[in-house]
């Protein structure tokens, strides 16, 4: 069996393979990209719920310690001790050190 091909169907032929090379290229760099952003946004979420957490448990410590303990001064330490945590925390989150990591093909260092 011998195939007679013509050097426009053999160029064709390259060109529809080269394009299912790009298409499922760009798929998977598309895929990778959706499960970066599902990554993120579970980091967001889990964060909600320990931030959510945390409050209500400073809440409930400083609740306990209004309604049934009469000693100012610990009142003063069950009021102020979780506004400097709280500070330390937003102070440690809205402070810029670095842009992202930017990812370079072949995982090479600069």
């Amino acid at each position: 069996m011998t195939l007679n091909l013509t050097v426009e169907q053999v160029l064709a032929g390259f060109g529809v393979l080269l394009a299912l090379v790009l298409v499922w290229r760009a798929g998977s760099r598309q895929a990778r990209r959706a499960a970066e952003t599902a990554r993120a946004g579970a980091r967001v979420v889990s964060l909600a719920g320990r931030v959510l957490l945390m409050a209500a448990a400073f809440v409930g410590v400083q609740w306990v310690v209004i309604t049934q303990i009469d000693n100012p001064t610990l009142l003063v330490v069950a009021l102020a001790l979780p506004d400097l945590i709280a500070a330390y925390v937003l102070t440690r989150a809205l402070t810029v050190t670095e842009i992202g990591t930017a990812r370079r093909r072949g995982g090479g260092h600069r």
